[in-house]
């Protein structure tokens, strides 16, 4: 079976020499040329894709300023975000074109952008943005936990100090307080012996004069005449 292909009228003496070389194509081999073409095609990928592993859905890289503007019209809905420390990952939904976005931003500013067809892909490259800012985050996160600990040894620092000010005043306190109940008792033992020396000093007067007043006692009863009662007998 041959493939006859349709022509330009062409004048008589030319007529023959066009037959003769359009008839001469069999559908055999074009089919073989057409099965070898297909056979040797390669599939094209847009420059700087990524494929996720497993997957044969493409990602693609996005323009930072088209994504920018986006975000400033407020076009992308957010589906998904993760932040540690200066780096936001986002990923992010245009609704009018039903593609995703997929954005690693650091200190606020867009940093990379990757764009997908189909949520599957977009979580994959989310994913793996996640693992890209926690690896960076990790050195912030080494200086945050070490800040976190000097300012806790500081603080500990400062509390013992603290602590050994008022147990040293305590026992400056105790020492003064000492030396004060100290001489206190020195002085309340010297006029306690004061007193006692006072008191057995009058004791001793006071003997003295009662003994006095006895025998002045005895003396004036002595002039006293002896007087006879006599009884009246009725």
């Amino acid at each position: 079976m041959k493939l006859h292909i349709r022509r330009p009228p062409t004048a008589g003496a030319e007529t023959g020499a066009v037959d003769a070389a359009y008839g001469a194509i069999e559908v055999s081999e074009l089919a073989d040329a057409f099965a070898s073409a297909v056979h040797t095609a390669q599939p094209l990928r847009p420059v700087g894709a990524v494929l996720p592993q497993g997957s044969s859905r493409v990602v693609q890289t996005a323009e930072i300023a088209e994504v920018d503007a986006m975000m400033t019209r407020d076009a992308l809905t957010t589906l998904r975000t993760l932040q540690t420390f200066s780096y936001v990952v986002a990923l992010l939904l245009h609704r009018t074109e039903l593609s995703y976005y997929i954005t690693l931003s650091q200190d606020g500013r867009l940093w990379r952008a990757l764009n997908a067809a189909e949520f599957e892909s977009a979580e994959v490259a989310f994913r793996h943005f996640e693992e890209q800012a926690v690896r960076l985050a990790d050195i912030e996160l080494r200086r945050t936990q070490l800040e976190a600990q000097n300012e806790h040894l500081v603080a500990m620092i400062e509390e013992s100090q603290a602590q050994a000010e008022r147990l040293r005043a305590d026992l400056d306190n105790h020492l003064e307080q000492a030396q004060i109940v100290s001489n206190r008792q020195q002085q309340v033992r010297k006029e306690v012996a004061q007193l006692e020396a006072q008191r057995l000093a009058s004791q001793a007067q006071l003997n003295k004069t009662v003994r006095l007043i006895q025998q002045l006692r005895t003396t004036s009863n002595e002039r006293i005449p002896n007087l006879t009662v006599r009884r009246i007998d009725i």
